[in-house]
């Protein structure tokens, strides 16, 4: 039976509420969100903030102590993928920073192949259509609201939280899948997450 954490919650999208949004507001656990998903991907999506202090390599061993249902984490990621998509589109013409556009098309090339790749990995399973969820589709609209500095800040601030969410249940799931072709997928995808950490926190730097 794996060993489960204490419980931890999901930032809510009220987290980027302003573009003013700081490291520190993002991490504002909300229940409402949190209530409507399963436990171990709460773990897996909370691991990033409990695991801020250990060494790099120790969030890959205590996602082997999770374990995420194959059908939780494709509703999650093909959710994530669509608020990628949509929100760097919005990035494309909105943002201000020719280094955010550049950003922008990278995700919206690498999501897109990634939710290919999961739905070829899914196979009869896949869904006809991604669906969002209430968290996404909330923080699509607040951007979809926000103009110029406002929205790059909040654009840059967003995906911060999203890759290290995406990171987090890709390695739990990476490490406990129970579909192989499912958990291949996750293992080569994930350097590519990680990768896409690492160049928004440069955004964030520069921004």
């Amino acid at each position: 039976m794996p060993v489960r954490s204490p419980l931890l919650l999901l930032s809510s999208p009220s987290s980027f509420s302003s573009a003013k949004t700081g490291p520190t507001d993002m991490k504002i656990l909300s229940l409402s969100l949190s209530l409507s998903l399963p436990l171990p991907l709460m773990l897996a999506l909370a691991a990033p903030a409990a695991l801020a202090a250990e060494p790099a390599r120790e969030p890959d061993a205590a996602a082997a102590m999770m374990t995420v249902a194959t059908p939780d984490f494709a509703k999650t990621v093909m959710s994530s993928d669509q608020f990628e998509i949509q929100s760097s589109r919005m990035a494309e013409t909105k943002a201000q920073s020719a280094e955010v556009k550049t950003f922008a098309a990278e995700m919206i090339r690498d999501h897109e192949k990634a939710e290919a790749d999961l739905k070829a990995a899914l196979g009869a399973d896949a869904p006809a259509a991604p669906e969002l969820a209430p968290k996404h589709a909330a923080m699509l609209k607040q951007l979809e609201a926000a103009d110029g500095g406002d929205f790059q800040t909040l654009y840059i601030d967003m995906q911060a939280q999203a890759h290290r969410e995406a990171v987090a249940l890709f390695r739990t799931y990476a490490g406990s899948g129970d579909t192989a072709e499912v958990v291949a997928f996750a293992k080569a995808t994930l350097p590519v997450l990680e990768g896409h950490a690492m160049h928004v926190k440069s955004l964030v730097a520069s921004n």
